[in-house]
């Protein structure tokens, strides 16, 4: 073995214990263990806020071969709890690339562990469900470990929302990358003077960047802001992703209760889920949780199917919510509702990640199809 690299161990809240080697932050990170099944990407999960409070294990075997670069940034930095790698690479090779990632986990103070088996990882959180763990440098005793990972509260008893929301209200105008010109924050899309705000319940970048595309005026608010406020300013709104239980967000649910019927609105992922809770609807955990890149969704009205990006754990029962509403899309691994309409009123919202580009940007049409909407009303 060298001497030079650091021991590390994971212990999930089963006593299910992985040992491993440290790369990024040393120390201990404590949270809500999941796997996601994208091949690429890593850099845009570790900076989803969705993933506050969680520890991400990636199934693909390779992590960290093409470094880290500003452009790929979904927020200010990461937000995961920990990182977990089958095989890290310190050793980046691409030309966008400006920092490697164990560096950049390092400066950000963010602990990962590496050379574990993650496919037994997965497995075992396939067949008995995601659960909090901690993954530890400096305390190698697995007892030990244990205890301080049973004295951690649920992810379902906090919310995670008020961690990663804007303290203060801002607007946006970048539009989408470009091969040849990158960002571009003038807008040279025909666009109208429809003013849209965004609740910000964990916003990814590019769901801004879509919408500015689009032709929207972009404004984001913090998730606390009362509905009169932007009722107020809105010609739109739009509910963002973000982490963690819908229901432990009540203050978003009652806002969003008196925005319904006002102004057009589109939710999504957990935004979606705030929308479900808000016109009476009930949400249920799924079992280890959708997180990749690489999700079948098939849209109902079409029949064409969608390969998506997904991130989360809750799901809505659209069913539930009787003829108010139709369901538009429906995850074909599981079969879960992915995506709903409101038959009165205009209201669409939607599970996965219409925003991100996993390979084949296949969901991007969703951000029109809400323009197409707005403007028919």
């Amino acid at each position: 073995m060298n001497g030079n690299r650091i021991r590390a161990l994971l212990v999930l809240s089963d006593g299910t214990v992985f040992e491993g080697w440290n790369f990024g932050a040393e120390g201990e990170a404590a949270g809500e263990v999941v796997f996601n099944t994208s091949m690429t990407g890593y850099q845009e999960i570790l900076t989803d806020p969705s993933y506050r409070g969680q520890i991400v294990s990636m199934t693909y075997s390779q992590i960290g071969n093409y470094g880290i670069n500003p452009e790929d940034m979904e927020s200010g930095g990461p937000h995961v709890e920990g990182f977990i790698a089958r095989e890290f690479f310190d050793f980046p090779s691409s030309w966008r690339s400006r920092n490697d990632l164990g560096q950049y986990l390092r400066e950000s103070g963010k602990v990962g562990i590496h050379g574990i088996d993650t496919r037994a990882l997965t497995r075992h959180l396939r067949d008995h469900g995601v659960q909090m763990g901690i993954i530890s440098t400096t305390d190698l005793r697995p007892g030990s470990l244990l205890e301080k990972v049973m004295s951690l509260p649920g992810i379902s008893t906090l919310d995670l929302v008020k961690e990663v929301t804007t303290k203060e209200p801002y607007t946006w105008t970048q539009t989408l990358w470009k091969p040849d010109s990158g960002y571009n924050s003038e807008l040279t899309t025909p666009h109208s003077k429809l003013n849209c705000v965004v609740y910000d319940f964990g916003v990814k970048m590019n769901i801004l960047r879509h919408l500015a595309q689009t032709g929207f005026k972009v404004s984001v608010v913090p998730a606390s802001t009362p509905a009169e406020e932007v009722l107020e300013r809105a010609d739109v709104i739009v509910l963002s992703n973000g982490p963690g239980d819908p229901r432990s967000v009540s203050y978003a649910v009652e806002n969003v209760k008196k925005l319904l019927g006002k102004k057009p609105v589109m939710g999504i992922c957990l935004g979606h889920q705030i929308l479900g809770l808000a016109l009476g609807g009930r949400i249920y955990k799924l079992k280890f949780g959708h997180h990749g890149g690489n999700h079948p969704v098939m849209d109902i009205s079409t029949g064409k199917v969608h390969i998506t990006s997904q991130n989360h754990n809750y799901c809505v029962d659209v069913k539930g919510l009787g003829a108010q509403v139709e369901l538009t899309h429906k995850n074909l691994y599981d079969g879960t509702e992915e995506g709903m309409r409101h038959k009165d009123m205009p209201i669409i919202s939607f599970q996965h990640h219409p925003e991100a580009g996993p390979g084949p940007n296949d969901s991007g049409y969703i951000f029109s199809q809400f323009r197409e909407m707005v403007e028919a009303c």
